[in-house]
Formats: C-alpha cells, sequence, structure tokens
C-alpha cells in the first residue's frame, strides 16, 4: 500500500476544468466512481503501465483503471496472456481480477472531456505521478501507452524528448528502468488497424523476456 499522499482526494480541486466536468457527471450518474481513479495492482511490481486518463464510460464508471471499456479488454486479456494477471476479467472492479508483479496508473487522474486532457491538466497531474514512482522502489519496467503518456513519463524521469522519441515497440533505457513504448490500446486504434492486438502482444513479449 503506498501513503496517501500519492493520490489526489476524491473531490481534487486542481483542474476547474475537470472539476466542472466530473460534477456534471456526478449529477447525471451518481451511482458512477466520478471521481480521480487511483492506480491498480501491487506497490511492490516491477512493471508500471502508463495509460493517458480513465475513460467517461470506463474507469470513470467503474472506479479502476481501463476497466468498462474495450481499451481494458485487450489490455486485461494481455496481462492475464503474458502472466502479468490472474483471474477473470468481467469489467467489474469486483470481478476478483489480480495483477501480478505489474501495476497501472493514468497519467491524468481524472476523465477529461472528449478524452482530450490539456497540457495544464496534464502537468498539474504529473506531481501524482512523480509522487508515486519515488515509492515504487521495484519498477524496472514500463510500458507507456500513447504519446501523452510517453512525454509525461519522460519529464517525470526528466529525460529530453529528442534522447526518447516515442514510436511503437521503441524501447529507452532510463537509469534502472527500461520504457517500452505501445500505441494505445484504444478502440480508434485498433478499428484502424494502427494497433493490432499481435503488435500489442509483441511489447508485452519484449517486457516479459526483459524482466525473465
Amino acid at each position: 500500500m503506498l501513503p496517501v499522499s500519492t493520490q489526489p482526494s476524491r473531490d481534487c480541486p486542481l483542474c476547474p476544468r475537470l472539476v466542472s466536468f466530473r460534477q456534471k457527471w456526478r449529477k447525471e450518474a451518481p451511482d458512477w466512481h466520478n471521481a480521480p481513479v487511483a492506480p491498480f495492482g501491487p506497490g511492490n511490481a516491477r512493471l508500471l503501465i502508463v495509460g493517458l486518463a480513465p475513460g467517461l464510460q470506463g474507469a470513470n464508471r467503474t472506479g479502476r483503471p481501463f476497466t468498462g471499456d474495450w481499451a481494458g479488454d485487450l489490455l486485461y486479456a494481455t496481462l492475464l496472456d503474458f502472466g502479468f494477471a490472474t483471474g477473470i476479467y468481467d469489467e467489474r472492479p469486483d470481478d476478483g481480477l489480480e495483477l501480478v508483479d505489474a501495476r497501472i496508473v493514468n497519467a491524468v487522474r481524472c476523465v477529461p472531456p472528449q478524452n482530450k486532457p490539456t497540457g495544464q491538466e496534464i502537468a498539474t497531474c504529473r506531481s501524482f505521478l512523480i509522487e508515486e514512482l519515488a515509492d515504487l522502489k521495484n519498477v524496472k519496467a514500463m510500458v507507456l501507452l500513447g504519446r501523452i503518456a510517453h512525454d509525461s513519463m519522460l519529464r517525470t524521469l526528466g529525460i529530453k524528448a529528442a534522447a526518447a522519441p516515442f514510436g511503437h515497440g521503441a524501447e529507452h533505457d532510463a537509469g534502472r528502468i527500461r520504457l517500452f513504448d505501445s500505441y494505445h490500446c484504444s478502440r480508434y486504434n485498433t478499428n484502424t488497424g494502427r494497433l493490432t492486438e499481435e503488435m500489442f502482444h509483441a511489447v508485452f513479449r519484449r517486457v516479459k523476456e526483459y524482466l525473465a
């Protein structure tokens, strides 16, 4: 269990636009989570998976990263295939699924309108990413899902963008940690063929080899 300081409060006030959007959905769907989404997985994990932000009807609804939307279907099936999860993924936070040696966090903890956080919101939320990473002593590999997650993590680690350009399947060494880039496992990317299941599996196959 990580210190509470690494997590924003349920009513985090730091990003006015995200606060307004959260309040709107608390009125429209009062039974949803509608709050910052905490990371999922053990604090001693060697693998950290970094996403963009909670999906409106995914993590923002269920309260668990990548749970309840298409991106989660592909991500959790892949984690189960490669031994980074056990149990059954049933799109519910109480489905009994557990992560094994892996932890998931989003670069932005609150759902943004149209799934597009602003640069300022990404920068503001990075403080929680920095605090969390400081407490994750065993991380040796990161899968960065999409350019925003990639860029935010580079800034978190103090790495210049030119030294580690984003590209699907790209790998970059960051001291004791190796970064593995992937296109985000969103429905748009998979529907358009930008990301295939085999492309996604190839990234996690490399991670598995690296951590072996």
